[in-house]
């Protein structure tokens, strides 16, 4: 070999060899750096002319597994969509309370029954009356401001979904621009840096959602979500989504849209994102927190349904002189659509029974203090104008506007109403005052629930034109929507509208009315799993204000806004006195017969048990319908809360496991060792001594000649 072969080889030795130092030295100090993979330096033997000339770096390679960090990117997004939705669960449950806690919702409404207790055996207690008062309002208000939490909830999924997708587009930019550095780095002879700054962004837009990266052959990469969809090849996708900014019930909140580059039709991306933290906040926005505000909202409709089904059957001492109802939605013209009978009665300042109104719907009659039956019409506006007559006759009057009945007393007198046990009036399955709202003790100011007694035969009362909008998304396709124009005159006409298959939601499901004209839809074969939305509805029912939503409970504004307007009537809640403690018995009484009285505490005893007796609950969120009382109801919202916080932690705990355990794996590959860099490191000074000698010794040789000559 010659002199300049030894020196090119020394020379050659002390480049690698100090590279490799490089190399080894960084690896160390990012010995406890995040997702930093070590790299290691590929040498070969260097030759010319088929005689050894040193040694040549071929590449600096990153270690890397792409199998582990798959798995790794899996986990993260399991894990961060995970702990994102336990966070949220947590804190709703902590705003709910449990059942032992006087101050949550559950403690507030056991609390209503020691007043009312009180008040069976205090009924002219003013203290009493007002305490009970305050306690069906502390329940209604803290209805009111678990709907507020779990709303501004939803609104916070909403902004951090806009936050979230505002950082993938920076995170996919980043990284495309990282390619090109890759890609030069390579053809330098070092990208390691480059694929080092990548992979950090890679593992963190994987905690937003899930993606898969494919290395390509000129370096760089190429995203892809879970299931396929190219997020990043030449150039990087671009995902769009607008704000709403509001956690409003019936909200139609926008779909993500991707629109992959020049030339490519935009895509809805939302079906494509099965993991990460943007899917949980989908879920928890458009899942988990409407399910949780249903069930909320039924609980109060039927707090409030139970007491005023009691306070209608009861009355104020002395009675009050007008009872005015609720605004019902009906028209004049709809039938009246009641069975069975009830009374009403006209009493004097001192609870004696002056005269009294006995009404069978069933006939279709009325009788005035025992006289002859009295036909009325079969409408609404019919009852309404036969019973206005009889009670004008006794210096009352009985008037329905706006959907709104009211009965009047003479001068001096009051009007209490009742029913018998068996055999009373119904509607929907709700009793004559009950169903209007003549003495509710909790009012609202629309529907509060939907058993509208009403029949497909009868006139719908909407305008031609008027229209409803859905939005329909399935589980893996993007959102439909579909807008229903009113037409023709009866409900059945609507509901036709409804199904058909092509301008409806017949492909989706089938609406129809029950037995107590209560709006129900059964989903089609295959599309069980489709969520239906209302996002608009232009409709009202001419002079009542109400729309077809408000009227037959559809979409979430309507269903899960109930505990949003819920209160104490004002009248009650300015004066307790006309909290309605006592039962008034009028029945079988005469005419001239003491028939209320201010020691009468029956009223509050029914007020009492009809929070614990059964009555009939709607199917609302993970909880089914049917026959419980308010308080096991309550219990059941509870469990059902405290369950998802629990399944949202369990989620949680073993995501972050799984995590570790990838994440150990991917470091146990791509980690640095100290031990294992420091013996390199070592074996690196060693060659490059080794390189130096050799160098030193061809100076030498080169000495030795110079001298020679």
């Amino acid at each position: 070999m010659s002199i300049n072969g030894v020196l090119n080889s020394a020379v050659s030795g002390l480049n690698a060899s100090q590279t490799a130092m490089r190399t080894a030295s960084t690896n160390i100090a990012n010995v406890n750096t995040p997702g930093y993979a070590r790299t290691q330096v590929v040498t070969a033997p260097l030759t010319q002319v088929g005689a050894g000339a040193g040694v040549e770096i071929q590449t600096i390679r990153r270690i890397a597994d792409q199998f582990l960090q798959r798995a790794g990117m899996l986990a993260t997004a399991d894990a961060a969509g995970a702990e994102r939705a336990f966070a949220m669960m947590d804190r709703l449950q902590a705003q709910f309370g449990s059942l032992d806690d006087p101050g949550s919702l559950f403690g507030r409404i056991d609390a209503t029954m020691e007043p009312l207790t009180q008040l069976t055996s205090t009924p002219s207690s003013a203290g009493d009356r007002a305490a009970a008062v305050s306690a069906i309002q502390a329940v209604l208000d803290e209805a009111e401001r678990l709907s507020l939490e779990t709303r501004a909830l939803r609104a916070e999924a909403d902004a951090r979904i806009s936050a979230s997708i505002t950082r993938v587009n920076e995170l996919l930019t980043d990284i495309a621009e990282l390619n090109g550095d890759i890609q030069r780095g390579r053809l330098q002879g070092d990208a390691t840096g480059a694929e080092n700054a990548q992979a950090a962004l890679i593992d963190e837009l994987s905690g937003l959602l899930d993606v898969r990266a494919t290395t390509k052959n000129i370096g760089g990469v190429e995203l892809r979500t879970g299931d396929g969809q190219l997020l990043l090849g030449q150039n990087a996708a671009t995902l769009e989504y607008d704000r709403v900014g509001s956690g409003q019930f019936g909200t139609a909140y926008s779909q993500i849209i991707l629109r992959p580059g020049q030339g490519v039709a935009p895509i809805a991306f939302d079906p494509h994102i099965k993991s990460g933290e943007i899917a949980a906040l989908i879920k928890m926005r458009d899942q988990e927190l409407p399910a949780v505000a249903a069930e909320l909202a039924e609980l109060a409709a039927g707090y409030a349904d139970a007491l005023n089904a009691a306070h209608n059957q009861a009355s104020a001492v002395p009675a009050e002189n007008t009872l005015t109802g609720r605004n019902t939605g009906l028209l004049a013209a709809d039938a009246l659509g009641f069975s069975g009978q009830t009374s009403i009665g006209i009493t004097d300042a001192n609870g004696v029974l002056n005269h009294r109104i006995d009404i069978d719907f069933t006939a279709g009659t009325m009788s005035v203090d025992g006289g002859g039956p009295i036909a009325f019409g079969a409408t609404v506006g019919g009852f309404q104008t036969v019973l206005n007559t009889q009670m004008g006759l006794l210096g009352g009057s009985a008037s329905f506007t706006n959907g709104v009945l009211s009965l009047g007393a003479g001068a001096g007198e009051g009007v209490v109403i009742q029913q018998p046990e068996t055999g009373g009036a119904s509607r929907g399955g709700r009793g004559f005052s009950h169903f209007f709202g003549l003495n509710d003790v909790v009012s609202s100011n629309r529907p509060a629930f939907f058993e509208t007694g009403m029949t497909g035969a009868e006139a719908h009362g909407f305008t031609a034109g008027q229209q409803l909008a859905f939005r329909v998304t399935g589980p893996a396709a993007g959102a439909v929507d579909v807008t229903v124009t009113i037409g023709g005159t009866t409900i059945n006409d609507v509901l036709n509208q409804l199904n058909n298959p092509t301008t409806g939601l017949g492909r989706f499901g089938t609406f129809s009315l029950d037995a107590n004209g209560a709006l129900v839809m059964t989903p089609a074969a295959g599309a069980e799993n489709f969520r239906v939305d209302l996002t608009g509805d232009s409709t009202v029912r001419a002079g009542t204000g109400v729309s077809f939503s408000q009227l037959f409970g559809v979409g979430e504004a309507a269903r899960a806004g109930r505990a949003d307007i819920l209160n104490v009537r004002a009248d009650i809640a300015a004066n307790p006195a006309k909290l309605a403690a006592a039962a008034p018995d009028i029945i079988s009484a005469a005419i001239g017969d003491f028939v209320l009285g201010d020691s009468d505490g029956r009223g509050a005893l029914a007020l009492h048990n009809a929070l614990t007796g059964p009555r009939s609950f709607s199917a609302a969120g993970a909880i089914a319908g049917g026959s419980v009382s308010v308080t096991d109801f309550a219990a059941r919202l509870a469990g059902d809360v405290g369950s998802r916080a629990a399944r949202a932690e369990r989620a949680r705990d073993s995501a972050e496991a799984l995590k570790v355990t990838a994440d150990e794996q991917r470091t146990s590959v791509e980690g640095v060792n100290l031990d294992e860099e420091l013996a390199a490191m070592t074996l690196y000074q060693q060659s490059y001594n080794a390189s130096a000698r050799l160098l030193q010794a061809a100076k030498e040789m080169m000495d030795t000649l110079l001298a020679a000559v």
